[in-house]
């Protein structure tokens, strides 16, 4: 089935098959997302589609599955917390954690990113170079300016703190 045909075959067949789909799980969003979820497995295999004769069948088949899959783990999900009881009280963030994120909202994104892929997410250089597309010596700078920045925000002495000077991490 080329590109063109499965585009035609997705007109024709997705109003249909979330009418259907909605009939079965009585929910139009549920029916729309499980048929769309249909269409992009189906979309990778459109070429065997073709040979099998019922691409709508199979779409259809996908999409019920897909329906049940979820009102099976929805229906998992509600046993588990029937039976568990609720917490007594959820405390909420500390002043600590409160002043981090507040200071880190105040940082440039590019040093943001920096210093929260490799101090809270645990990357390495290397690593947050790959994931931002920036060169190493880049993110090294960010990182510098990043926690220099966060340490006037916080008021922490860089020779009190030498993790914060030598790149430890934060937890």
């Amino acid at each position: 089935m080329t590109e063109d045909e499965f585009d035609a075959f997705y007109a024709a067949a997705f109003p249909r098959l979330t009418g259907q789909l909605f009939a079965f799980t009585g929910d139009l969003g549920e029916a729309q997302d499980v048929v769309q979820e249909a269409f992009v497995r189906a979309w990778d295999r459109r070429h065997k589609l073709q040979a099998d004769g019922a691409p709508e069948a199979w779409v259809r088949t996908v999409a019920m599955r897909l329906a049940v899959s979820r009102w099976r783990r929805a229906r998992r999900w509600l046993e588990l917390v029937r039976h568990s009881a609720p917490p007594e009280s959820t405390p909420g963030p500390g002043p600590e954690r409160t002043a981090l994120v507040a200071a880190l909202r105040r940082l440039p994104e590019t040093q943001r990113m920096a210093v929260v892929l490799h101090h809270l997410c645990d990357l390495t250089v290397e690593q947050v170079a790959s994931e931002t597309g920036a060169p190493v010596g880049t993110v090294k700078t960010r990182l510098s300016r990043g926690r220099a920045a966060l340490a006037r925000e916080l008021a922490v002495d860089e020779a009190a703190d030498p993790a914060w000077r030598e790149g430890g991490r934060v937890g």
